[in-house]
């Protein structure tokens, strides 16, 4: 009996309904922001012909995973990783405030480290080591390479 009741009772999956959901939503959003813009033709395309376009490509994957939500079962959704949500957005936060202070190869390190502490699985040494060579990457494609106009140190 407890069989039959849960299949009916079956929750939809709660993933797949909130990204089909968010998916819609962020296409009602670029048709609203687009609606000014005249769409044209295949042959004579307007200024807000590949943003509609693109938007009812991710109205369909949206209304695709709402639709498959219902379908396959759902699971409990495991609580956020709060250190991540935290961590994350302060290392993009620290390099942007610390970029053009002290340099690149110092704002990029310290970004690192920050974003590194997000995971309870990095190990101090390889952290540092990659850290290092992230810098030394960002240094040789940014300003070596590609020439732009950022500090590398402090000094």
């Amino acid at each position: 009996m407890t069989d039959a009741s849960e299949k009916t009772k079956q929750r939809p999956a709660l993933e797949e309904l909130l990204f089909g959901l968010f998916l819609a939503a962020l296409a009602g959003g670029v048709f609203y922001a687009t609606r000014r813009l005249s769409v044209g033709t295949a042959g004579d395309m307007g200024p807000g012909y590949v943003p509609q376009a693109i938007s009812w490509g991710m109205l369909l994957f949206g209304l695709f995973f709402v639709g498959r939500s219902f379908v396959i079962p759902g699971e409990r959704i495991l609580p956020p990783c709060w250190r991540a949500l935290i961590l994350i957005p302060l290392a993009a936060a620290v390099f942007s405030l610390l970029v053009m202070k002290a340099g690149l190869a110092l704002a990029s390190f310290l970004c690192m480290l920050v974003a590194s502490a997000a995971s309870s699985e990095t190990r101090p040494l390889e952290i540092l080591v990659f850290s290092l060579f992230i810098s030394a990457g960002s240094v040789l494609l940014f300003v070596r390479a590609l020439s732009l106009p950022v500090p590398i140190f402090p000094w």
